[in-house]
């Protein structure tokens, strides 16, 4: 061995082959995780010259580390081998994974290349990017064409005219390869390309591309080209669009296959807004009733969720005439998914109609709604009472309400169940405080007593919540009392809850409250004979000093009550209580 050459410099490459050597996946893998580590180690000049090379090569059969390796190498890989003016080194190993049969590994070879396109000059682009594209896009395999889909629109408007000219027709061979695989990634790929064509290129080049991909034979291909129609309409004028895309706008709208129909009717808003009001109340209104009347029921689901986004660009009479109608059907609907999608959007009608139409049009919807059998059609009313009650006032639902958000609270699912709860006080606030207190507050209590944990949590969140809404004097008559008496239940999980509930409203009550409501119930709990009980007493202990020892009368009470009885569950029997009760007492002596 050369006596000059330093064993250092040559241990990094040596571990990190043998180690991708290795019969252990994890191994390998995190062999590839520490790559740009390895690197570092080496310099820039042997990062290029050996690593890069080495990986180059070394093409694994493991679909797992060759994904690793095709993401490292796109984070910025270019400062480890000297700066992007080498950046073009890393499109090798990249090439290669790119033309893999795993198409994760393929999707992620290329959005790193798209990734090194970014640091990239004019020159390293047409010298070093451009051949690879082309070698890729001319691939005996499907595999390297449909990864050569993804990298045109990163390249194109920073080269020249004439490699532009190349760039579309290389991309519209794409569009008309055999391969209904490639053809997809075409039909995926050309909006974000059409992006950077230049005006006159649109007409001729990109509209035969998405033409011919929007006629495709295979539905997979179809579906993706209503993005395609989207950026095209966007770059024409309202003319134009009539002209060259109302055609294929219609057929895709009304397409066979449900799946091009769902996603027509998935980005409808989209459409309707790159296409103009003037063509969307010319053209597309029959176009979106057919949508809302499809046999699918998916199909349905997605129209009903752009209803108020394309009811906006439409006037009040149209509305009424076309798009309620409609919505009355779907409020009927036997699919339990589309009345879902449908209570989530209707109240955004409201607004748009107005008062006196909602209150005849929309508030009996409302109320069937209210009483489905679903549970998540009725919580998606509830959901969104609040622009219900900016434009009609809650007052006209409250007596079918009030059914929905009892069942609605008492339902099996204990999801459902933990849904309403968060939207307790949004009711509050809706509702005011007198109702809330004669219908709602004993509702509420009782979710405190629930067999979920989960549940009983969010109903201690809720009373914090309901302190906020109503104030603090109205939790003290309310709420207090009633979470205090949960105290002394023989139920051990009653007087837990009792416990946690203080700890969450105490920092939203007064220090009187404390005194006269909550430390001596409290303090009683610190003697009870279940030790989570006794901590969790030291944990609320800990709330209250943090959140009241600022004052001056704070810092009385803690010395008077919190401390001594901190003190006195420091030297309590189980280690637990003793733990929290010391984490109590040092957080307190921090904080004073």
């Amino acid at each position: 061995m050369d006596q000059g050459f330093n064993l250092d410099d040559i241990a990094p490459i040596a571990v990190l082959m043998d180690e991708l050597r290795s019969e252990d996946v994890q191994l390998r893998l995190n062999a590839i995780h520490s790559i740009s580590t390895i690197a570092l180690a080496l310099g820039p000049d042997r990062a290029r010259e050996e690593l890069i090379p080495f990986l180059r090569d070394s093409v694994d059969d493991e679909d797992e580390v060759l994904l690793a390796l095709a993401e490292e190498l796109g984070k910025n890989f270019e400062q480890y081998i000297g700066g992007p003016e080498y950046a073009d080194v890393l499109l090798g190993p990249l090439e290669n994974l790119s033309a893999v049969e795993e198409t994760l590994v393929r999707d992620k070879a290329a959005e790193s290349i798209t990734k090194v396109a970014v640091v990239l000059s004019q020159e390293q682009i047409e010298k070093h990017y451009i051949p690879l594209l082309k070698r890729l896009s001319q691939g005996e395999w499907f595999t390297s064409r449909t990864s050569s889909a993804a990298l045109y629109s990163a390249v194109y408007a920073k080269v020249s005219t004439p490699i532009q000219d190349d760039l579309r027709k290389g991309f519209a061979a794409l569009g008309s390869d055999d391969t209904p695989m490639v053809r997809r990634a075409a039909a995926k790929w050309l909006g974000p390309l059409l992006a950077h064509y230049a005006q006159p290129h649109i007409l001729s080049d990109g509209l035969p591309v998405y033409r011919r991909l929007q006629s495709d034979d295979q539905d997979s291909v179809r579906l993706l080209t209503v993005e395609d129609l989207i950026v095209l309409a966007k770059r024409l004028s309202a003319p134009e669009v009539k002209e060259h895309l109302l055609k294929q706008m219609k057929q895709s709208i009304g397409d066979k296959s449900w799946r091009v129909r769902y996603m027509a009717a998935s980005h409808f808003n989209e459409l309707a807004e790159a296409v103009g009001v003037e063509i969307v109340r010319e053209e597309l209104i029959g176009q979106y009733v057919q949508l809302l009347k499809d046999n699918e029921a998916e199909v349905r689901t997605a129209a009903a969720s752009q209803i108020p986004g394309f009811s906006a660009l439409l006037d009040k009479e149209v509305i009424l005439a076309r798009i309620v109608p409609c919505v009355r059907d779907l409020s009927q609907d036997t699919s339990q998914h589309v009345r879902a999608a449908l209570a989530n959007q209707i109240s955004g009608l409201a607004p748009l109609l107005g008062r006196d139409a909602t209150v005849e049009h929309l508030h009996p919807l409302f109320l069937h709604l209210l009483k489905d059998d679903f549970p998540e059609v009725r919580l998606n009313i509830i959901s969104k009472l609040e622009t219900i009650n900016k434009v009609i006032g809650v007052d006209l639902l409250s007596d079918s309400l009030l059914p929905a958000i009892v069942e609605l609270a008492e339902d099996k699912s204990w999801r459902v169940r933990q849904a309403i709860i968060e939207y307790v006080p949004l009711l509050a606030k809706q509702l005011g405080r007198p109702f809330f207190d004669e219908q709602l507050g004993n509702l509420c209590m009782s979710w405190l007593g629930d067999t979920v944990y989960s549940i009983r949590e969010a109903a201690t969140v809720n009373l914090k919540k309901l302190t906020e809404v109503f104030g603090v004097d109205w939790a003290k008559v309310a709420i207090v009392p009633k979470v205090m008496g949960m105290g002394a239940h023989p139920n051990y999980l009653f007087r837990m809850t009792t416990v946690q509930a203080i700890t969450t409203i105490a920092p939203s009550l007064t220090l009187e409250i404390l005194q006269s409501e909550v430390i001596t119930p409290l303090l009683e709990l610190a003697k009870d004979p279940i030790p989570n009980i006794r901590f969790n007493v030291a944990k609320s202990l800990e709330v209250m000093a943090i959140s009241f020892g600022s004052t001056p009368q704070g810092r009385a009470f803690i010395q008077e009550w919190v401390m001594p009885a901190l003190e006195h569950q420091k030297n309590d029997v189980d280690a637990d209580v003793r733990y929290f009760a010391s984490r109590a007492l040092s957080k307190v002596a921090s904080s004073a």
